[in-house]
Formats: C-alpha cells, structure tokens, sequence
C-alpha cells in the first residue's frame, strides 16, 4: 500500500505499530504492516515517532513539491547490499555492457510508445493517416537503435538523439488526441505550459520515487547514470531507469483527458506556466495510483514458465534488481525489457489479488493493497478505482 497524503494542514500521527492520518475532523489509521511508502505531497505535519515506525519498517517516506517532483526523502540508514554491486556498475558504465543496457531501457520506452499509439489508431477507425508518421518515425528509431554497438560514450549522442527524435513525434501525436481546450505541440517541463503536461510532469515525479527506492533496495547506486551522464546531485542511475516506465505516466495522463474527466479547477496558473490544484493532484494520484496497483503476471527467477500475480509498481523492483543481478553475473531473472504487454488496457491475464512482494516470497501467497488520498475539503478518503521524450 502507498500511503498519499493530499491536504494542507494535514497531519500524520504514530499510535501504536500503526500511522494515523488525521485531516480536519477525520481520521484514518493504517497498519505500519501494510504500508510500502509514504507520499506528502503538500504542506503536512508528521512526528519524528513516525518516522522512526517507517524505518522499522523498511517504509520509506517522500516528499514531493508542487510540480510533482520529490524534494526529499527519508530512508532507514542500511543500504542491506554489497558494495561488488556499485564497484561492477562503476565499471560497466565505461563498457559495451553499459550500451547494452541503455539500448534495453531506450528500445523498451520506444517500443511503449510504439504500442501505446498502435493502440490509439485502433480505438479510432478511419484516423489511421492520423497517427502514422507518428508510428513510423518511432519505428525507424527503434530500428537504428537496435544496430548501435561500441560503449555508452561513444553513442551517447546517437542514442539521445534518436530518443528525442521519437519522443517529438509521439507527443505532437498525443496533443492532437486531447480536447480542444487543452491541445499541446509537445513537451514542457517546469513549469508545464499546458494542463496535460503539468499532470504528465507529475507522474513522472512520483515515478523517479518509485525507481529511485527500487535502486536503493538493489543496492545500486542512483548517483551513477549509463546514459544520462555525472553531475553534482544528479540521480542519473533514475533518469536511466525510469525510461521502461513513463509509459504508466503517459496513459494516465492522456486517458484522463480523452475520457472527459479533467476539470478546469484540476490547474492553477503559476510563474510561467501551469501547475495542478490540490483537486487536481488528488485525482492524478488516485489514477495512477490504481493503473500502478493493477496485477499483472510476471515470470518467476530461476523457474521458467512459471508465473504469478505481481503489481506493476513491483516490478519497477524486479527490473532494478535484474540489473544489479547482471552486474553480478547472474542473468536468470526477468526482465521488464523483455517482457511484453505488461502495460496496457487490455492485460486481463492475472488476477485481481496480486502478490505483495514486502509481505511475501512464495507464489501463492497474496498481499493487499489501497491508496489512500487526503480529499481536498480535509477528509481521507480510499479512491474507488477507475478507469510522453522523457526528461
């Protein structure tokens, strides 16, 4: 369970071995057992007991700004890993094994994004000469990407290159697909230019979160980047990583505004552009929150054929530890790169009760699961489930 915490004035409570949220007059309590992180996405109080009931718990708990952006986070002070790991990725990083990697994490962002607009032309018969430069320039990136050989130095041009070329004629594609009111001609950062981008912006936010703890738990180090390159502060292993999985970003984002449901109040302007609400992040969080806890099925290590029920935020985990397994010479365990359909609409090959990876190791076993978001009048409310270049 990811625990969100959405209101102002908001605050956050230990009692006993559970955390209490407490939003005006109500309140919500949530056993430490079942909780994975802690999102604070606005202004809230917290004790320093809850903090030390999250590291007990290998709970960690992050704070984003306004943009989505996490600005810091607090963590238990044990990495539980070998330092091989970090010597191996420091090594690899200068070698064709660093290009090979990258090319994986770039090929699997492209090939979403090749499926996901395959998937729209689908929905929309006659509009086929609508999406097809979009679908064959993204193509033919992937095609001179899969041919790149040498190291990461050597190609790091080429391969951001193509990235970017791939990602401007995917998102001019998906800006022509949103209302009218909110049309867009491409990408925009902070602050977004548009409503689209801001919620895409903050997606993307809560997933450099979501990768920069799976890096942590792998014993990785988010410092030490393959493609994007070193510098001061900069989590470069996380903008490396996140590319199989701004996918989850890019459908939330553009199916909330093709299914009519944002709102005008969802934004608020600022300094040079837009930024969401507190209403507008509310609803943002809960979507992407149910799209990330959806189960999908997922090759178990060192067992082929056999599979079992696995959240899609989970495997964000699975992918970093593969990583780190590779370094370390082992290669038996899946990998997101090559594992097929785990993100769109039509997955309806696992169940509903997947398996909670904190919780348990064995197949069969099953974990549950909620988000929980302050509402933006001061309640705690359960969301009900509902229903692009990267940076």
């Amino acid at each position: 369970m990811q625990l969100v915490i959405n209101t102002f004035g908001a605050a956050l409570r230990k009692q006993g071995d559970r955390f209490l949220v407490r939003a005006g007059a109500k309140e919500l309590a949530v056993s430490a057992h079942k909780v994975q992180s802690i999102l604070v996405a606005t202004g809230v109080s917290l004790s320093s007991d809850v903090l030390q009931l999250a590291a007990e718990h290998n709970i960690d708990v992050v704070f984003l700004d306004r943009f989505g952006d996490p600005y810091g986070r607090f963590w238990q002070n044990r990495m539980g890993s070998t330092a091989a790991i970090r010597r191996r990725q420091l090594e690899s990083a200068d070698g064709p094994e660093g290009l090979e990697l990258v090319r994986g994490w770039v090929e699997a962002k492209l090939r979403n994004q090749l499926e996901f607009l395959e998937e729209l032309a689908t929905r929309r018969p006659g509009a086929e000469a609508d999406f097809r430069p979009a679908r064959e320039g993204v193509r033919d990136c992937l095609a001179r990407l899969s041919n790149l050989s040498g190291t990461v130095d050597e190609r790091r041009g080429t391969v951001m290159g193509l990235e970017g070329a791939a990602g401007r004629v995917y998102f001019i594609c998906l800006g022509r697909l949103v209302p009218e009111a909110y049309r867009f001609e491409g990408r925009s950062r902070q602050p977004a230019k548009d409503g689209f981008n801001a919620m895409l912006n903050y997606t993307y936010g809560v997933l450099y979160s979501l990768v920069e703890k799976a890096c942590i738990c792998a014993g990785l180090d988010p410092y030490v980047g393959f493609l994007h390159t070193d510098n001061y502060g900069k989590k470069s292993l996380v903008f490396d990583l996140i590319e199989p999985f701004r996918i989850l970003g890019d459908r939330t984002a553009l199916l909330l505004f093709t299914g009519r449901r944002v709102k005008v109040e969802y934004f608020e302007p600022v300094t040079g552009g837009v930024a969401l609400s507190p209403s507008g992040r509310a609803a943002l969080l809960e979507s992407l929150n149910e799209r990330m806890d959806r189960a999908v099925r997922y090759p178990v290590q060192s067992r082929p054929g056999r599979t079992r029920n696995v959240k899609r935020r989970d495997v964000i985990r699975f992918e970093a530890h593969a990583v780190a397994n590779r370094l370390l010479g082992k290669i038996d365990m899946p990998r997101v790169v090559e594992t097929r359909r785990l993100w769109d609409e039509a997955n309806e090959s696992a169940t509903a009760d997947p398996v909670d990876l904190d919780e348990a190791e064995g197949d069969e076993e099953e974990g549950e699961d909620a988000t929980f978001l302050a509402d933006e009048d001061g309640g705690v409310e359960q969301p009900e489930g509902g229903d692009p270049e990267g940076d």
